[in-house]
């Protein structure tokens, strides 16, 4: 026989101790109870007969005292959890992966594919032989167990309400690596799949994960996958009216046949755009919505079938997107004059432009007071923390040397631009560069990490770059000696420099794909911040090098909240793998079939410490018995 329980020595332990307790306990004079009589002549004969009987009246104790001890044996005994010899040995160890991916919300079946997925589990838990164990993991984009390697049915089927799909893709390699190190030095192991299918073959960094001698199993759910989704929706604002955005939103149908959408845009909650159109079957749809207005804070879109009907998989029909937020940045302009400067900095609302002199910049340029300074032909000492636009400077506070002299165009032409950096964000929707005609510039001495982002064949026309933290670009041309001005790309610039400085983050991104890890700006001097999902759940998340790192599983909009600083954070699925959520009937595991699984093998589970217990009650109900029909006492 096996213990499972407390070894041998400590149930001696504890035996010994209540038994001494209760030997005590018989062994303390019994105390009588007194009884009013009329005449003690009535007690003579029954006293005279108690020398013959106190021999008896001994052992009636005596028998009491067994009995309480072999109760106390089978209850000390039920605490080793005995089992017949070997019995722990000759089970199975199986680890169950349920695949908690954001396809398990599809409709197609009764309730949902996680509902299916639930029950299959419990008749697997139900099918389990007499010395079979078992653990629960659910795998999503990480793995997460659900319960121990145990054989106790009842808390595995308590363990499944844990169960709860999230809104992200299913990491397959990952979860077969788990169940393969939990299985390792197991007995009899099995690794069994519960899910859709929906998987990419298992490949991670390590490279091809095999089950080895491990055998595969796999429970498939799942009927069909007539599905459309919005599997990418992004926005952004146009530099020069923050007051308006442009939308991306890419629509997909994984359905087998042709279908008739209905696309809805909603702006901070009220809707704002419908449209229809046609998706063939597997057909990808990119629209752009130019121009719109009306939200603030979010976007929402989304997609149904325009008959009313509903598809088989809800968690990918909405997205959502979130705008920066439009604050006014403070700038300090000084020039003896520039008509061209001046207008295009007012062709933004949300400039906050102050304009002075060179004579008077030294008492304005103050730590912390402006966000941006334009030097126009002249240069000054820049404060700490704050960036520089600079228009050709001439003197030593530039933040380049200057070489002697002109860089002129050919006699009779002019300067043109020949290379334009298309991703740097000082040149974003400044599109007719080209057309630009200069007539000379100068050529400065760039330094390690500055950047050309507008090249001419005679030199740089701008240049960007960064000094002591703090960025500057400078053009190497007077804008009164070009064409420039007349260009929409001229305001266009200068207010992407102040964007890049002050303003939006060009790194700013509209929304995050769930189940991978965001990184959310929030503000400097701030270690935590608190985040609250879109479904209430709130939780802490660290701040690295100025973000909050965290995961997102639910498709939504998130509150981050640092300190003061208040940030609302979209979520989407945003995967086709998971929307593509027609089920498979097999698993293949890098050239391994999977196959059904299989019940226990048939008998009782032999758990000896529940008939223990049974032999306890029944001893202590003769006890019970016995003691008031006065056989005991």
């Amino acid at each position: 026989m096996d213990l499972l329980g407390l070894p041998l020595q400590q149930l001696a332990m504890v035996f010994g101790a209540a038994g001494v307790a209760v030997v005590a306990l018989y062994l303390l004079k019994l105390r009588r109870r007194r009884v009013a009589v009329p005449s003690t002549a009535l007690w003579i004969r029954v006293l005279d007969a108690r020398p013959a009987s106190s021999l008896f009246e001994k052992l009636k104790r005596l028998l009491s005292l067994l009995l309480q001890l072999l109760i106390l044996a089978m209850l000390v005994f039920a605490l080793g959890d005995p089992r017949v010899k070997g019995a722990a040995r000759a089970g199975r160890s199986l680890v169950v992966l349920l695949d908690g991916s954001a396809s398990m919300k599809a409709t197609d079946v009764p309730g949902t594919r996680a509902r299916a997925a639930r029950e299959a589990v419990r008749r697997l838990v139900r099918e389990m032989g007499p010395a079979d164990q078992m653990l629960l993991a659910q795998m999503d984009s990480e793995v997460t167990t659900l319960s121990p390697m145990t054989d106790d049915a009842a808390a595995l089927e308590a363990a499944l309400t844990d169960y709860a799909p999230h809104d992200t893709g299913a990491d397959l390699a990952r979860g077969l690596r788990f169940g393969l190190d939990a299985l390792r030095g197991a007995a009899n192991p099995e690794l069994v799949v519960v899910g859709d299918g929906a998987w990419d073959a298992p490949r991670d960094g390590a490279g091809e994960v095999r089950t080895g001698d491990v055998p595969l199993r796999f429970v498939g759910v799942g009927r069909r996958g007539r599905n459309v989704a919005i599997t990418a929706f992004a926005v952004r604002r146009y530099p020069l009216d923050k007051s308006r955005y442009e939308v991306l939103l890419e629509a997909r149908s994984f359905s087998d046949r042709p279908e008739r959408v209905e696309l809805t845009l909603l702006a901070d909650g009220a809707p704002v755009d419908v449209s229809h159109f046609s998706l063939d079957a597997g057909a990808t749809v990119q629209r752009v919505l130019p121009d719109r207005a009306g939200a603030n804070a979010s976007l929402e879109a989304r997609i149904a079938f325009e008959d009313g009907t509903a598809d088989d998989l809800p968690a990918d029909d909405r997205a959502w997107a979130t705008l920066p937020e439009r604050r006014r940045a403070r700038v300090l302009s000084v020039t003896e004059g520039n008509r061209y400067l001046e207008a295009a900095l007012l062709l933004d609302e949300y400039l906050d432009v102050t304009d002075t002199t060179p004579a008077r910049a030294a008492e304005l340029l103050q730590p912390g007071r402006f966000d941006v300074v334009i030097f126009d032909k002249v240069t000054a000492p820049v404060p700490p923390g704050t960036s520089a636009v600079w228009l050709r400077p001439e003197g030593p506070d530039a933040p380049l040397a200057a070489e002697p002299g002109f860089a002129m165009a050919p006699p009779g032409s002019a300067i043109r631009v020949d290379q334009v950096l298309r991703t740097h964000p000082l040149v974003r929707f400044a599109s007719d560069l080209q057309e630009a005609h200069i007539g000379r510039i100068v050529r400065y001495r760039a330094g390690a990490g500055d950047r050309a982002v507008v090249s001419s064949s005679v030199g740089p026309l701008l240049i960007a770059g960064e000094r002591h933290g703090d960025r500057f670009a400078l053009f190497t041309f007077d804008v009164r000696e070009s064409d420039v001005p007349l260009l929409v790309s001229w305001p266009v610039m200068l207010i992407n420099a102040v964007d890049w400085f002050a303003g939006e983050d060009p790194a700013y991104l509209s929304s995050f794909t769930t189940g991978t890890s965001w990184r959310v700006p929030v503000p400097a001097g701030v270690d935590r911040a608190t985040v609250e999902s879109p479904s209430g759940r709130r939780f802490t998340a660290p701040v690295f090098e100025g973000r909050a790192v965290f995961s997102g599983t639910e498709a939504g909009l998130y509150r981050v909240h640092a300190g003061d600083a208040h940030r609302l954070v979209a979520g989407n699925l945003s995967d086709p793998r998971e929307s593509a959520c027609a089920p498979r009937a097999t698993l293949d595991v890098n050239g391994t079939r999977a196959t059904a699984p299989r019940p226990g093998r048939a008998g009782t589970r032999r758990e000896l410490w529940l008939y223990a217990l049974a032999a306890a009650l029944i001893l202590l109900s003769i006890e019970w018995v016995t003691w008031h029909r006065r056989v005991t006492v």
